[in-house]
């Protein structure tokens, strides 16, 4: 059954506005690492997803467009909270073939903990010092007008 856009009740939520980046280190099923304080410099819109997460996987081909609609001035990171890891996240990338997403991983679950969230997903936009502008817990329309909006809050 095909979710209508005015069935995305989910809604931006500025009550942790000023909140600094958790200081975690994501790695990519190479074993590359990513330490999100050091991703500070451009706005970060971070996303927190699964491979199980139908809603998750629904949004990752917007948060693609995304990234590609802002090339370097918006940095999205998707972090995936499977716990198989590389074993499920990279057949996923591979099948979706996306050009602007990279596979990171955090299979500890430990970022949903920082970020005091534990529904996913969970999509958080942070300003070039890394503190938080506003999240989104559950689905939400990255395609939508009122998104632009929300993201030219954090320059």
């Amino acid at each position: 059954m095909a979710t209508d856009k005015a069935d995305l009740s989910s809604v931006i939520d500025r009550s942790r506005a000023g909140e600094l980046m958790p200081a975690m280190t994501v790695s990519d099923p190479a074993g590359n690492q990513l330490n999100l304080a050091a991703a500070q410099g451009t706005p970060v819109l971070l996303n927190l997803w699964a491979t199980w997460c139908a809603p998750c996987v629904k949004e990752m081909p917007q948060l693609d467009d995304l990234a590609a609609e802002y090339g370097d001035s918006l940095r999205v990171i998707t972090v995936s909270q499977d716990m198989g890891g590389a074993e499920k996240v990279e057949p996923f990338f591979a099948q979706m073939q996306f050009e602007h997403l990279e596979p990171w991983i955090e299979p500890k679950l430990e970022l949903g903990f920082a970020l005091e969230s534990q529904s996913l997903p969970t999509t958080v936009l942070y300003d070039a010092s890394g503190r938080e502008v506003w999240r989104v817990v559950g689905e939400y329309d990255w395609s939508s007008a009122d998104v632009r909006e929300a993201i030219a809050e954090a320059s």
